[in-house]
């Protein structure tokens, strides 16, 4: 029967050859053999290949040149549906968007040996992808492509940019100039809302109010750099701010914001409190509601005292000794990061008269106002009844005295 077989086939092959129709038997079982599983057989041996997001990467085929008889298919996922394939015989090289349009203007064909290019690769595009050749002999090579995000890997390094509260201020993207294929993405927040953005090759130029409106009318893009400025900014601006650009080349860029109040001036008064020498008088510096900040005492430029004070919004006071004579200077500072206040005390004015403090000018209160009016009048009143008085007594002694000389003439 092996004999019978054997002779048949040889019978088969010489009439084909004498047909010139050989090379399509031979085709045919190559086929044959795929549909059974020539290719599944090499799915088991698959190459890692790790590229950063924006870069282009080459999946290498190992072919050194197509042939006219070879037919080259790229397939891509789980579905492994075509993106790519190669027809010498009929001239075709063709690339595919895809399914969803995800390697539009992305895939490149080499010419010569079929390997496939993915330019401007995103994390989109990971998976498998696998490559299976067919003619005189069959292979295929399979390739597990991972993208690493570019902006992930920067979110360590974070700018912090203090600012006083009411003040302007702008977050560069340290780029010169916007190119045509540049977008920017300004984001807000742990939730990363999106507050501005940039289209370049449509000048689009875009700011938003924020998820709750607090960016309403405070939002500025630079239109050549696509630097973000906050105007009058306010405590509940300050947070995360993350700039991402995209197009040739990737790069994104942090900031953390914290918004510190104005600052108030110091006020310096007399410590009445204190049992000073009588050669020595004792003075103390006072803020109110005041948080992240120091306060100090100097001479000159040298420090003798210091308080701080940190998360919660207190009340500081510190005091200081000075002699009546001395002729030093003084300077009490409120200081914070980013500004200070600084008032000098008068020795002389605060030592040496009534005076109790120095610094803003408070009026008395309307209680003391109204004493010390009445009793202004009341002094005035009764200035004005003894002057009457004692003019009324002359007059009456003078007249007394004249009446008295006419009666001694008549005599």
């Amino acid at each position: 029967m092996s004999l019978l077989l054997l002779c048949l086939f040889r019978s088969v092959v010489l009439v084909l050859i004498h047909q010139k129709m050989f090379r399509v038997f031979v085709l045919f079982c190559l086929s044959c053999f795929r549909l059974i599983g020539v290719f599944g057989a090499e799915t088991n041996e698959i190459h890692s290949v790790s590229v950063t997001e924006g870069d282009s990467v080459t999946l290498h085929n190992d072919v050194s040149i197509v042939h006219e008889d070879n037919n080259i298919d790229w397939k891509y996922g789980a579905e492994k549906y075509i993106i790519a394939e190669i027809s010498r015989r009929f001239g075709f090289f063709l690339t595919y968007n895809g399914t969803d349009g995800r390697f539009r203007d992305r895939l490149k064909l080499d010419d010569q040996t079929g390997s496939l290019t993915i330019t401007n690769i995103r994390t989109e595009h990971a998976g498998v992808y696998k490559v299976e050749m067919r003619g005189v002999k069959l292979s295929s090579k399979t390739f597990s492509v991972s993208v690493n995000d570019v902006f992930g890997a920067e979110t360590n390094e974070i700018h912090s940019v203090p600012v006083i509260e009411g003040d302007s201020v702008t977050l560069h993207t340290d780029v010169t100039e916007i190119l045509d294929d540049n977008n920017i993405h300004w984001k807000y927040g742990a939730e990363k809302s999106l507050i501005a953005e940039i289209v370049e090759k449509y000048r689009h130029f875009y700011t938003y109010n924020g998820t709750d409106g607090r960016f309403r009318d405070r939002l500025k893009l630079d239109h050549q750099t696509g630097s973000l400025t906050i105007t009058n900014i306010r405590t509940e601006h300050a947070g995360v701010y993350k700039v991402e650009m995209t197009g040739a080349k990737l790069s994104s860029k942090t900031f953390r914001v914290s918004v510190n109040a104005r600052l108030p001036v110091p006020v310096i008064s007399r410590n009445c409190s204190s049992s000073s020498s009588s050669s020595s008088c004792s003075l103390v510096c006072s803020v109110l509601n005041v948080s992240h900040v120091t306060l100090s005492w100097f001479k000159g430029n040298s420090l003798l005292s210091s308080i701080s004070v940190s998360d919660l919004s207190i009340s500081l006071s510190l005091p200081l000794e000075v002699e009546y004579q001395d002729k030093n200077t003084y300077s009490c500072v409120l200081n914070n990061p980013i500004s200070n206040q600084t008032r000098h005390p008068d020795i002389t004015q605060l030592c040496h008269t009534s005076a109790e403090t120095i610094g803003p000018s408070h009026p008395p209160p309307p209680l003391v106002s109204l004493i010390v009016l009445i009793s202004a009048g009341s002094l005035v009143t009764v200035a004005g009844f003894v002057i009457f008085w004692i003019c009324k007594k002359l007059r009456k002694t003078d007249q007394e005295g004249k009446s008295y000389n006419l009666t001694l003439s008549n005599k």
